[in-house]
């Protein structure tokens, strides 16, 4: 997982609306960069809707806030339509930049194991690097944790 001080590992990947999207960017301001499992999802819902109804306190702070899944594009729009969510979402379809990050986890539900994204959010600072990692984060929690991170 890329730890607490380490520069954030550059990506380019699909917003919702199929546009590139880089990191770098965003260079000059803060990034909170949240991994979830799955868009439309009770928990990855919870988390989202969480962020959006936060949003003049993320904006407050000049921060940006970029969540990432492994769905592709089309459902990631789909979820970004349904909440009216304000905010980007990316389609990291293969996983790379989950790797990257190493959200991208083995997991295990009803004695079976597979490969998934591990809810984690990382705080970038406006130079690129990362002074906090919060893993395992909880979607009920997420934005006290990473506002008072900020």
């Amino acid at each position: 997982m890329t730890e607490q001080g380490e520069q954030a590992p550059d990506f380019e990947l699909p917003d919702q609306e199929g546009r590139a999207v880089r990191l770098s960017d965003y260079r000059g301001q803060p990034v909170v960069l949240y991994f979830y499992p799955k868009a439309d999802t009770p928990g990855c819902t919870t988390q989202a809707c969480g962020v959006r109804d936060h949003a003049a306190d993320y904006a407050g702070l000049r921060a940006a806030v970029l969540g990432v899944s492994p769905d592709p594009v089309k459902r990631v729009k789909e979820f970004h339509d349904k909440y009216g969510l304000n905010f980007t979402l990316l389609a990291d379809e293969d996983h790379s930049v989950s790797e990257a990050y190493g959200t991208w986890v083995e997991k295990s539900r009803n004695g079976r194991n597979y490969m998934g994204v591990q809810r984690s959010t990382f705080i970038i600072d406006a130079g690129g690097r990362v002074p906090r990692v919060l893993p395992k984060v909880s979607p009920a929690t997420h934005d006290d944790e990473v506002l008072a991170a900020l």
